[in-house]
C-alpha cells in the first residue's frame, strides 16, 4: 500500500469511528474527510506524514490558513476536527500524545443570524408564479420552511410519510439522525395539500418515480440543497430584498419571529431540534436588537 492510500485508509477509519460513536451526518462527516485530506496534503509537500504531525506543524499549518484570510470561525472548525483526529489516535495507540492539546482556538466574535422581518418574508412567499406546477412547489417548500423553521437537508430528505396533514403535523429527521414532531400550522397545511393536489402529481409524470420524496424537481427528481438555494435567490431577487439570504435565513426569520411574539425559549429549542438551550438563546439577542431598531425608527424621542 503507498503512503498516499495509507493516510487516505487511516482518515476513513477516523470517519468510520465517528460515524459509530457520534452518529454524524454524512455530510458532517465529508467536511471531516475534506479537512484531514487538505492537511495530509499540506504535510505530503511538506516532507511529513500525517499521523506524525507536531503542534509546530500543525500551527504552521494553522497559520498558512490564516494568512490566506480564513475567517476565525472557519479556523476553529478546522482546529476541532485536527483535535478530535488526534485524540482518537492516541486512544488507538497510534500516538503517544495529542500535538493539539497547546494550540489555543481562535477568539470568536458572537454572529448573528441573518434574519427577515416579516414583511419581507411576506414578500419572498408571494414571489413564486402560482399559475405553474414549479411555483406552486416553491411556495409550498417555502411556507413548510418558514412554518417548521426546517434546515435545508431536513427539506430535502422529506417523504410523503413524514407528512402528516390529518394531525397537522411534521415528522423531522436532523442532525445525529435525531427525529422530532414540528406542527405544520394552517397556513402551510394548505400549501402543501395545494402543492400535492396540483403540482407533485405533473412533476412526478415528468421523469422517474423517485418514491415518496416529496419535494420534486422539473425532470420528477427529489430536490437538492443547491436547487433550494437557487430557487431562494431567484425569489429573493424578484421580491426586491436587499439582504442576501439563504435557505437558512427562513429558519433564522421562523425563530426570530417566534422570540418576537413571546414564545417559550425551550420550546423554540425544540422546533429547532438545538440540543443545546444556549444555540438557541443567540435568537433572544437578535430579537431585543429588532426591538431598539422599532425604537429608533418609530419613537419620537428616541
Amino acid at each position: 500500500m503507498t503512503e498516499e492510500a495509507a493516510h487516505h485508509a487511516l482518515i476513513e477509519r477516523f470517519v468510520d469511528a465517528l460515524w459509530m460513536e457520534k452518529g454524524l451526518s454524512e455530510n458532517t462527516l465529508q467536511a471531516y474527510r475534506s479537512d484531514l485530506s487538505a492537511l495530509d496534503l499540506w504535510g505530503e509537500r511538506a516532507g511529513l506524514e500525517l499521523h506524525h504531525l507536531q503542534r509546530a506543524d500543525l500551527q504552521s499549518y494553522l497559520g498558512e490558513l490564516f494568512s490566506k484570510n480564513l475567517k476565525p470561525r472557519s479556523s476553529a472548525r478546522k482546529l476541532s476536527v485536527l483535535r478530535r483526529f488526534y485524540r482518537w489516535l492516541v486512544r488507538e495507540g497510534m500516538r503517544d500524545e495529542d500535538p493539539t492539546a497547546l494550540i489555543e482556538s481562535p477568539k470568536l466574535g458572537r454572529r448573528l443570524p441573518r434574519t427577515l422581518s416579516e414583511s419581507d418574508v411576506e414578500r419572498l412567499l408571494a414571489a413564486p408564479d402560482l399559475g405553474s406546477a414549479i411555483g406552486l412547489r416553491d411556495r409550498a417548500m417555502f411556507e413548510l420552511m418558514y412554518a417548521c423553521g426546517l434546515r435545508v437537508g431536513e427539506l430535502v430528505s422529506l417523504t410523503i410519510l413524514q407528512v402528516n396533514l390529518q394531525q397537522g403535523a411534521l415528522r423531522v429527521r436532523g442532525k445525529g439522525d435525531k427525529e422530532r414532531i414540528v406542527p405544520l400550522g394552517e397556513v402551510a397545511q394548505d400549501w402543501l395539500e395545494r402543492y400535492a393536489r396540483d403540482a407533485r402529481t405533473e412533476l412526478l409524470r415528468a421523469g422517474v418515480n423517485h418514491g415518496d420524496v416529496l419535494f420534486l424537481t422539473a425532470r420528477g427528481k427529489g430536490m437538492t440543497r443547491q436547487n433550494v438555494w437557487h430557487a431562494i435567490k431567484k425569489y429573493a431577487l424578484l421580491a426586491g430584498l436587499s439582504t442576501v439570504i439563504s435557505p437558512h435565513t427562513l429558519r433564522h426569520a421562523f425563530a426570530t419571529h417566534l422570540v418576537n411574539h413571546d414564545a417559550d425559549l425551550r420550546v423554540v429549542q425544540l422546533l429547532l431540534g438545538h440540543a443545546d438551550l444556549s444555540t438557541t438563546q443567540i435568537y433572544t439577542h437578535v430579537a431585543r436588537l429588532r426591538l431598539q431598531d422599532v425604537h429608533k425608527n418609530h419613537h419620537p424621542r428616541a
